[in-house]
């Protein structure tokens, strides 16, 4: 029996591989760093080539790293950026144009337009998302019509997927033109209840059904990996966007389980089980994943300046040489003094939604440092991550019973702390932070009958440390209510 499983784990800024074992221990990783492309002001590209090429020599270098015998890989699994939009050639593999990246923002105008027409609440019904031209839908559409496309896709001679459909095309014998549901489910284009792409969406953006991919489960057989690559066909086995393969990895299986991950953004997912919930507080309706046709919904809030709040207080305040050090100062103050940073620099996300406020930093004194404000930006983070629990449990009634956390500024154990005492349940940290990655090797397992059950991949989870919420209530809802307040004071900061 094969006894290692490979993710690959295609991202917005590096393509990576990594080995794991059956028991989810990693054995090897490896990244390839490739170059953004800016075309105008607000838009974002990557080239095809690029990812393709990174993301092959990423995987031969891990498994050449891990020692293991390429006979000993049991399956790969894909995990992705998501509803970056890529448009190809069914004959030669070709990309007719680069990738259009998930934060490109070419299509708000034609977002608009079907917010104008009045289209917005068909599309939260249907699809589960905010219509935005972060998903996939309108970036398809501008190709085909910029392009001069509609007639090739009409005849089926182009080929539409997100990134893991198109490894998916490239990396597997035979071409399978694919994806999952969790990838097909951020295109704004997806029917979550019907589970297929639907036909008034199609025809409301012009999208000719022959150029979509065929919907697969995010655990199964799609076919073998190229010989060519590593030297023998491997079965390719699971495909998830990158927060689904992270609730996945982080054995968030049960509905009312909820992962946090801190990145340059924070993503956080609830698992809501059969139930397709449909938010009233600004999160999004998503896939968790589908596996042997049943569909496992989500909800979704996004925090748009997480880590990146500790990035600014380094490059343009140089209140901080490094990220690491934000924890050290912060601790040199017993509280902020009163202050408040609200980083709403690019606008509030979930369960704000206001793109016109802007970053605000209030309640200071004569009295007020470095510190009490390097302190408040590790705050900001855990109460916007607050108030999107907080929106998740009035959507949906499940009160979690701990917070599973990932992503780079989880190391931080003072934000961590400070986080389990603002939703006052335990914050729990992995062992293995690569929970992107171990999801979709593990999805990649189940698929080939390493793990018995999906229950059965829960032991690859292991604890690594739990902050317990330490805060008397009265303290709690004063710091939050002094940052509701402080919120107030950034929204609808923009004349428009």
């Amino acid at each position: 029996m094969a006894k290692v499983l490979v993710a690959l784990d295609q991202g917005t800024t590096s393509s990576r591989a990594v080995v794991f074992d059956t028991a989810g221990k990693m054995l090897a990783a490896y990244g390839v760093e490739f170059p953004q492309i800016f075309p105008k002001p607000g838009w974002v590209e990557h080239d095809p080539h690029d990812i393709l090429g990174s993301q092959v020599t990423a995987l031969k270098e891990a498994v050449k790293r891990s020692g293991v015998a390429v006979e000993d890989i049991a399956a790969i699994g894909i995990t992705n950026q998501r509803e970056t939009t890529l448009l190809w050639d069914r004959e030669t593999g070709e990309c007719v144009h680069n990738a259009i990246v998930w934060q490109c923002r070419r299509t708000a105008h034609d977002v608009d337009k079907l917010v104008e027409q009045g289209w917005g609440p068909v599309i939260r019904e249907k699809t589960g998302l905010v219509p935005d031209a972060y998903f996939s839908g309108t970036k398809l559409a501008w190709l085909l019509t910029r392009l001069n496309l509609h007639d090739r896709a009409e005849k089926g001679e182009l080929c539409f997927g997100t990134v893991d459909s198109f490894l998916a095309w490239h990396l597997v014998s035979g071409h399978p033109h694919v994806t999952d549901a969790t990838n097909a489910g951020r295109t704004m284009l997806f029917n979550l209840a019907r589970q297929d792409w639907d036909d008034e969406l199609l025809r409301l953006m012009d999208i000719p059904r022959a150029c979509l991919p065929q919907v697969v489960d995010s655990s199964q057989v799609i076919g073998m990996l190229d010989e060519s690559i590593l030297g023998r066909a491997i079965p390719v086995a699971a495909m998830a966007g990158d927060q689904h393969a992270s609730l996945f990895g982080q054995a968030c299986l049960k509905p009312g389980m909820v992962k946090n991950t801190y990145g340059t953004g924070c993503f956080m997912l609830m698992n809501t089980g059969d139930q397709l919930i449909q938010s009233k507080n600004g999160l999004l309706s998503t896939m968790a994943w589908r596996i042997g046709d049943k569909p496992t919904y989500a909800l979704e809030g996004s925090v748009f300046m997480g880590g990146a709040t500790i990035q600014w207080l380094r490059d343009e305040m140089k209140m901080i040489a490094t990220a690491a050090e934000s924890e050290g100062i912060a601790r040199t103050v017993e509280n902020t003094g009163g202050v408040y940073l609200v980083p709403a620099f690019t606008g509030l996300g979930a369960p704000w939604w206001d793109q016109y406020s802007r970053g605000t930093l209030v309640g200071m004194t004569r009295g007020t440092g470095r510190a009490h404000v390097v302190r408040a930006a590790l705050e900001a983070i855990a109460y916007q991550s607050a108030d999107l629990m907080e929106a998740m449990v009035q959507d949906c009634g499940f009160v979690p019973t701990q917070l599973q956390v990932d992503g780079g500024a989880s190391a931080n154990a003072f934000l961590m702390q400070f986080q389990a005492d603002m939703i006052n349940v335990p914050v729990v940290r992995p062992q293995v932070m690569e929970t992107t990655a171990l999801g979709a090797a593990l999805l990649a397992g189940l698929a080939v009958g390493i793990y018995a059950s999906v229950e059965e991949t829960a032991q690859a989870w292991q604890r690594d440390a739990a902050f317990a919420p330490d805060m008397d209530e009265y303290q709690r809802k004063n710091l939050l209510a002094g940052w509701h307040k402080a919120v107030g004071r950034a929204k609808d900061w923009v004349e428009h």
